[in-house]
């Protein structure tokens, strides 16, 4: 599949701080890839390398072929951007907007059809400081393709919207990709990412720490099911006698599934036991799971190093 994005080794450094250290991954044509990791982490400043808006120090950056950085002109015809915390004019309306981006961009666009896409046809003539908050984000996603790109980057496009304009926005995001498009989309919303992404990048203290389609990660990095019992406490304890791994929950015990007939003999072991219980439920691990348990053990691990680096001194 051919490469839309290629980063290797890319390094951006602020004196003898590292923002970003030697970072590499690839976006493939066609496919939505998330980009994830903490404030801080040097995911915008590698978003802002790739838009052609920040000098990279050292390291190899394609974006469509070209380089972001000496090729920017080249490029800002060929990719669509909305920035995080999208804003415009207030007293002009998506209509005006697509016009006035048209005429920047000294392309031919047909508002009509444009504002179809993004859903925004009965909002063609109001005022953007109208408009609710779903609605300007996609003011943003419709300038973003005014010049037809074949890669957006969307940053952040759906913070601070309700559930319903959330997933408005995605179904937006879905619709760019079934058209063939290239979508880089940074979030910090976990679900979305595991939703939309075909693959993502997590990333932090600078570095790349896990690549791969969502389910792909959660299998490497997550834990595996667990059945959850509502119930006596001391289940707990007759389920570990029996050779389960269980551990006590705020009304009942977990129990992890190694395999799928673990969950037949777990039940059968509980109704055979004479204790109390009142039902079951399955919990796997989430993308959200995942990357709480990789960023959380990094920063942990990087606090010991400091303590006892100090401690050394």
């Amino acid at each position: 599949m051919p490469e839309t994005i290629a980063v290797s080794k890319l390094v951006k450094a602020y004196g003898d701080l590292h923002a970003v250290d030697g970072v590499d991954f690839t976006v493939n044509s066609g496919e939505v890839f998330a980009f994830l990791g903490p404030n801080g982490a040097g995911k915008t400043t590698t978003v802002e390398i790739l838009e052609g808006l920040r000098r990279r120090t050292a390291g190899e950056v394609r974006v469509l072929g070209r380089d972001p950085w000496t090729e920017a002109g080249r490029l800002k015809r060929r990719i669509g951007v909305i920035p995080q915390d999208f804003q415009f004019f207030p007293k002009l309306s998506p209509r005006e907007a697509i016009q006035l981006y048209a005429r920047l961009f000294a392309v031919r666009v047909d508002p009509e059809a444009l504002l179809a896409e993004v859903e925004l046809s009965d909002k063609a003539n109001d005022h953007y400081d109208t408009l609710s908050g779903g609605q300007r984000q996609k003011v943003g996603v419709a300038l973003a393709l005014v010049n037809d790109p074949e890669l957006c980057f969307l940053d952040e496009p759906t913070t601070g919207l309700d559930p319903r304009a959330r997933r408005s926005i995605w179904e937006v995001i879905r619709r760019l990709r079934s058209e063939g498009r290239t979508v880089f989309l940074t979030t910090h919303y976990l679900d979305e990412a595991q939703q939309l992404s075909d693959r993502i990048a997590i990333i932090n203290l600078g570095k790349i720490i896990a690549t791969g389609a969502p389910d792909e990660i959660i299998g490497r990095f997550g834990r595996p099911a667990r059945l959850r019992i509502t119930g006596d406490p001391a289940l707990v304890t007759h389920l570990t006698e029996r050779g389960f791994r269980a551990t006590a929950t705020n009304g009942g015990a977990e129990v992890e599934l190694r395999s799928k007939a673990d969950a037949l003999a777990v039940v059968n072991a509980v109704a055979g036991s004479g204790l109390r219980w009142e039902g079951f439920s399955t919990r796997s691990d989430t993308l959200e799971d995942v990357f709480i348990h990789l960023v959380g053990r990094l920063e942990e691990g990087s606090m010991r190093a400091l303590d006892e680096r100090e401690a050394n001194r």
